[in-house]
C-alpha cells in the first residue's frame, strides 16, 4: 500500500510538462531582454490577445499598425522619420515576444487540462498549478500595464513596471522548477536543519533580488553608461542626481549600475561561503556538487555581466546574460530543493549554527 502511495505521489509526464514550460519561461525573458535593447517594446500599440496572435497579413493592416506608432512619443523624438521597413524590424521582436506569451499559455494550460483529466498530476500539486496558471494571466496584464506607461509622454516604458513584470516572470520560473522537482519526486518527507534551509532561502533571495537589479539596469539603459570596470569612469561611486531623492534609486541610471554591482559582488561571495561550508561538512544528497555548479554558472555569469558592460550592450552577450540570470536562479532553486530534502543526518549543522544561518 505505501508503495502504491508513493508511486501515485510521483508523475515523470508532470515533471516533464512543467520543466518544458519553465524552458519556454526563459526563452521568453530572453526575448523580452532583447526587445528592450532593440527598444521594440512600444511598436504594438494595442493589447489584442486572440486577434494579435496574426501579424498584419496586408499592406493596409501593416500602415494602419505603422500610423498608430507613429503617435507615440517615442517615434516623436527617437524615431522620427522612420521608414516601414525599419518599422517592421522593431515590430517583429515585440510581436515575437507577444506570441511566446501566448504559447507559453497554450503550452500550460492544454497539458494540464489533459493530464488533471487523466489524474497524472499528484493531488498535493494541483493547487500549485492552478495558481502557476493564475499567475500566468496576471502576467499578461501586467505585461500589458507595463506597455501602456510608454505609449503617452515617455520614450519607453516605467522601469519599475518593467522590473515587477520581469519579477513575476521570474516567479513563475522558480514555481515552475519547484513543481516540477516535486513531481519527480514525490512528497518531500525529510526534516532538513533549519540553518541550511535559511541559508540555501537566502542564496535564492539574493540571486531574484540580483535579477530585479538588472531589471532596473535595463529599464533605466543603465548598461549604456559607465562601460569601465572594476571602477566607474575611474571611480568607486558613480555621481548621483539625489534632487529626485528617493526615485533616484529607481531611476538614476549611476546608481541603479552601482546596485546591480554591488548586488553581483554580495551573490558571488555568498554562493561560495555556502560552497565552502558544505564541502566543510560534508553534506551529502548532492547539496555540494549543486552548490559547487550554481558557484561555476555565478562566475560565468558574473564574467558575461562584465563583458557585455564593457562593450556597451553587445547584444549577443546581452542576451547571454539574460539567459544566465534565469539559470542562475533556477540551480539556486534547485539547491534549496535539494536541502530541503537531505535528511538530518546528512548535516553537521554546527557550523551554521555557530554563523546563525
Amino acid at each position: 500500500m505505501l508503495r502504491f502511495q508513493s508511486l501515485q505521489d510521483r508523475s515523470s509526464a508532470t515533471a516533464i510538462w512543467l520543466g518544458f514550460v519553465a524552458l519556454l519561461v526563459l526563452a521568453m525573458v530572453v526575448v523580452g531582454g532583447i526587445t528592450r535593447l532593440t527598444e521594440s517594446g512600444l511598436s504594438i500599440t494595442e493589447w489584442a490577445p486572440v486577434t494579435g496572435a496574426l501579424p498584419p497579413l496586408s499592406d493596409a493592416e501593416w500602415n494602419r499598425q505603422f500610423e498608430a506608432y507613429r503617435q507615440t512619443t517615442q517615434y516623436a523624438q527617437l524615431n522620427a522619420g522612420m521608414s516601414l521597413e525599419a518599422f517592421k524590424g522593431i515590430f517583429w521582436w515585440e510581436w515575437a515576444h507577444r506570441l511566446l506569451g501566448r504559447l507559453i499559455g497554450v503550452a500550460f494550460a492544454l497539458p494540464f487540462v489533459v493530464l488533471l483529466a487523466m489524474r497524472r498530476i499528484p493531488q498535493r500539486l494541483v493547487w500549485r498549478c492552478w495558481v502557476l496558471l493564475g499567475l500566468g494571466a496576471l502576467q499578461g496584464a501586467v505585461g500589458w500595464w507595463m506597455v501602456v506607461s510608454g505609449l503617452a509622454g515617455r520614450v519607453e516604458v516605467a522601469p519599475e513596471r518593467l522590473t515587477i513584470h520581469l519579477g513575476l516572470a521570474l516567479i513563475i520560473f522558480v514555481g515552475l522548477v519547484w513543481t516540477a522537482l516535486e513531481a519527480a519526486s514525490g512528497e518531500n518527507r525529510s526534516h532538513a536543519p533549519t540553518g541550511w534551509s535559511r541559508a540555501a532561502a537566502a542564496l535564492l533571495g539574493l540571486v531574484f533580488v540580483q535579477c530585479l537589479l538588472g531589471g532596473l539596469v535595463a529599464g533605466n539603459d543603465a548598461g549604456r553608461v559607465f562601460t569601465d570596470w572594476p571602477l566607474m569612469e575611474g571611480a568607486l561611486f558613480p555621481p548621483v542626481d539625489w534632487s529626485r531623492g528617493a526615485a533616484a534609486f529607481l531611476h538614476d541610471q549611476g546608481l541603479v549600475q552601482f546596485m546591480h554591482r554591488m548586488g553581483g559582488y554580495t551573490v558571488f561571495l555568498a554562493v561560495a561561503v555556502f560552497v565552502i561550508q558544505s564541502l566543510r561538512t560534508r553534506l551529502a544528497d548532492g547539496v555540494p556538487r549543486v552548490a559547487m555548479n550554481l558557484f561555476g554558472a555565478v562566475v560565468i555569469q558574473a564574467l558575461l555581466g562584465i563583458a557585455t558592460l564593457m562593450t556597451a550592450l553587445n547584444p549577443w552577450l546581452a542576451g547571454l546574460h539574460q539567459a544566465g540570470g534565469v539559470f542562475v536562479l533556477g540551480l539556486a532553486t534547485w539547491l534549496l530543493w535539494c536541502v530541503r530534502r537531505s535528511h538530518p543526518r546528512l548535516f553537521s549543522s554546527s557550523i551554521v549554527s555557530a554563523t546563525a544561518l
